[in-house]
């Protein structure tokens, strides 16, 4: 039988996302994982609220490069909303939260590392996500995605094709060897940390990228590649 675990309480991460919650219930289920269902615990996990979570997430991150990439046409706006929305990025968001600490689960839950639990850290984060809506409403919905993603609405990711896609492309018509990337230093706290990553193309110089993963290094140094090389022009 599982047994439940939780490491830290939900008042910690009250404090640490500024919001406090009048329906415990509802926040106790946003944070319920489905294994916990086979040890006589609640019936409800935070799955419904994940699916809605992932629609006021959607909306809210639509509107806001709407409103900022006005000459955008749907094609670039889909791909900029498709990076936002991702589960690598909500992984990335939870991962800056801490909010995996906090998960109700069966123990076997916390074995597993990595890649391995992504998607779980996604949908806590859209699950949270629709908590925050149904209970505080809207404006506070919209203020917790502001702040969490507010600095990547900026970043190279949101770049009107994906960079390392395109170079890539633009690599394998130069020669057969695709772009290689390492890491060149990782700096800052464990909660935000600061990557800087080194892309290598035959024949063309080096580029540096940074971001707060090593994804969005890596799109940032192959931006830096597309741009130099005059594959991309500058956007207005």
């Amino acid at each position: 039988m599982a047994r439940l675990t939780r490491e830290k309480p939900l008042e910690a991460l009250e404090e640490r996302i500024g919001v406090r919650f009048q329906d415990r219930t509802r926040f106790e289920r946003a944070l319920t994982h489905s294994s916990l269902r086979s040890d006589g615990g609640s019936d409800k996990s935070y799955e419904r609220l994940e699916f809605l979570g992932d629609r006021v997430l959607g909306l809210v991150i639509a509107e806001k490069i709407f409103a900022m990439f006005p000459k955008a046409d749907e094609g670039e706006l889909s791909l900029r909303l498709n990076a936002l929305v991702s589960a690598e990025t909500c992984a990335e968001i939870a991962d800056e939260i801490g909010l995996f600490d906090f998960v109700r689960q069966g123990g076997d839950l916390k074995k597993l590392k990595g890649e391995r639990t992504r998607n779980i850290r996604a949908d806590l984060v859209e699950s949270l996500i629709a908590a925050i809506y149904l209970g505080e409403g809207m404006e506070t919905a919209r203020d917790f995605i502001t702040r969490h993603w507010g600095g990547r609405l900026d970043e190279a990711v949101t770049a009107r094709r994906d960079a390392k896609t395109a170079l890539q492309e633009w690599a394998h018509r130069r020669g057969p060897t695709p772009p290689r990337y390492e890491i060149v230093d990782r700096t800052g706290p464990d909660h935000e940390p600061l990557f800087t990553v080194r892309v290598l193309v035959d024949g063309v110089e080096p580029a540096e990228g940074q971001g707060r993963s090593k994804r969005l290094a890596e799109q940032n140094a192959a931006e830096t590649v597309l741009r130099r090389e005059a594959v991309w022009k500058d956007e207005d």
